[in-house]
């Protein structure tokens, strides 16, 4: 391992071409399986060893610490969406959840069930799987105690790339079948096929929220495209690996030195989606007045 991992244009670059974009969206009630949200433009992203200097650069992708930064309030959730040159195999681990099954995380690749997405042709992941072929979204949950605390809100993602056998004979045209379809907020990705085979009921393991600092949000319908090619294509270990930090708006300004921008989810934007609008909301709204004046 120890592909280079960089930010650059507010986008997360890992080995075989996959580049990651964090995504701004509506935090859905959390009873009931909802339509898709709108997708309200890209998370500001850094590496966290950036400073206050600048925002793109090469990323520590050191085990316990390093990788990059984004700045979520308690008011959004966050999808992921994909983009690569060739194909590559990606995982996404949210506490000790696979977040493609929703089984427990093992950072070896596997199809029964599959525990990753096949890039380019997943367009994007919304959550945490919950079964049924539904997911709970990323939402970031306000920190309790103990050290878990101090760590944030954390994802990991890795890379896999195609063994020389695989690449020799892999067509992109395989992996871009069925993109087109338009979704809500600008997002385009697959026409709807039918939903990777997800845990059966009471399966499916949920993030321990108190424990992580992460959380599963509410739930909708999440398209999982399953993998063509045999498990022997992809290689054994990850080309790379790296932890993405959910932080508060006032960690990212201590790390950065300067304040998150202003974000976009507000009382009106969720009144436009026709969703519920509630109190804790308010309390990390970017507009309070300053109790001191």
């Amino acid at each position: 391992m120890g592909g280079l991992v960089r930010v650059a244009g507010g986008a997360l670059e890992l080995p075989g071409g996959a580049v990651v974009r964090f995504m701004r969206t509506l935090r859905l009630p959390e009873s009931g399986t909802h339509p898709l949200p709108p997708g309200l433009g890209a998370f500001p992203l850094r590496a966290a060893a950036d400073g206050p200097d600048g925002a793109d650069g090469a990323v520590d992708q050191g085990p316990d610490g390093g990788g990059v930064l984004l700045p979520v309030l308690q008011r959004e959730a966050v999808w992921l969406g994909f983009a690569a040159s060739a194909p590559v195999a990606l995982q996404v681990r949210a506490g000790a959840v696979c977040a493609v099954s929703g089984r427990p995380w093992s950072g070896r690749l596997a199809q029964d069930p599959q525990n990753y997405l096949v890039l380019p042709r997943q367009p994007w992941l919304d959550g945490i799987s919950s079964g049924r072929g539904t997911t709970r979204q990323f939402v970031a949950t306000p920190p309790g105690p103990g050290p878990a605390a101090a760590a944030g809100a954390r994802l990991q993602l890795q890379v896999f790339e195609l063994r020389a056998h695989a690449r020799a004979r892999a067509g992109a045209a395989q992996d871009r079948a069925g993109w087109g379809a338009a979704r809500p907020g600008g997002r385009s990705g697959p026409v709807p096929g039918v939903p990777l085979a997800a845990p059966a009921p009471g399966e499916a393991v949920r993030v321990d929220a108190a424990a992580t600092g992460l959380g599963a949000g509410g739930r909708m319908r999440q398209e999982v495209y399953p993998d063509p090619r045999p498990l022997d294509d992809w290689r054994d270990e990850p080309s790379a690996r790296v932890w993405v930090h959910l932080v508060s708006a006032a960690r990212w300004e201590q790390v950065t030195g300067r304040p998150a921008p202003d974000s976009p989810v507000d009382r009106a934007a969720y009144a436009s989606a026709g969703l519920p609008w509630f109190a804790h909301y308010d309390e990390d709204a970017p507009d309070r007045p300053d109790p001191a004046t």
